[in-house]
């Protein structure tokens, strides 16, 4: 299973300039998301326990990799997947840590966290991801990009941010894979 390392900073990836404004988004993605689109959809592909990876178990406060609930969606605009997010809780989480996390179906996870006020946010951390890297490999699988007609996907270079979030004694990790797509959207505007 290959690793990557998490960067404190979007300048050590050596990102495309376009894609640094997504990377580095302070508030909501999903806001942003609306905002550059039509309409705005969660597609749920799982939501389930599994084992996380090496580098996740330490942030959310685990001594190895072990058992967490991890839920995986694609978030879309206009229908056009352009993020594939990530997340995974400790199974240690009680429902008064997360008491909306089991029940998210196709509802946006960060429209939950940005309006609690409980909430708190850690530190974005950056990354660069490889074709061999779990998560790439997931990502895209989801887009159907893993079978043997997906000509390129082996080069695919996919850029990521992850995120810890706290709330009274639970931790939730999120990690968002910016899809190459997501630098077609531009912003919607509204007439007055």
């Amino acid at each position: 299973m290959r690793q990557t390392r998490w960067q404190p900073h979007v300048l050590a990836l050596n990102a495309p300039v376009a894609l640094r404004p997504w990377l580095t988004e302070d508030g909501s993605l999903t806001a942003r998301l609306k905002a550059h689109s039509s309409s705005f959809r969660v597609q749920c592909l799982h939501q389930q326990t599994a084992l996380c990876l090496n580098d996740e178990a330490a942030s959310i406060g685990m001594h190895r990799a072990g058992r967490v609930w991890e839920r995986e969606v694609l978030l879309r605009c206009d229908n056009t997947p352009v993020v594939f997010a990530h997340t995974v809780v400790p199974m240690s989480a009680t429902a008064s840590d997360w008491p909306l996390f089991s029940a998210l179906g196709e509802r946006s996870l960060g429209t939950t966290l940005f309006g609690d006020p409980q909430v708190r946010r850690g530190e974005l951390e950056f990354a660069r991801l490889r074709a061999g890297h779990p998560l790439a490999l997931r990502a895209r699988k989801a887009l159907g990009l893993d079978g043997p007609d997906a000509a390129g996907a082996d080069e695919l270079i996919l850029y990521a941010r992850r995120c810890l979030y706290r709330r009274r004694q639970g931790s939730l990790l999120v990690t968002e894979v910016f899809l190459p797509s997501v630098l077609a959207l531009l912003p919607q505007h509204t007439s007055k």
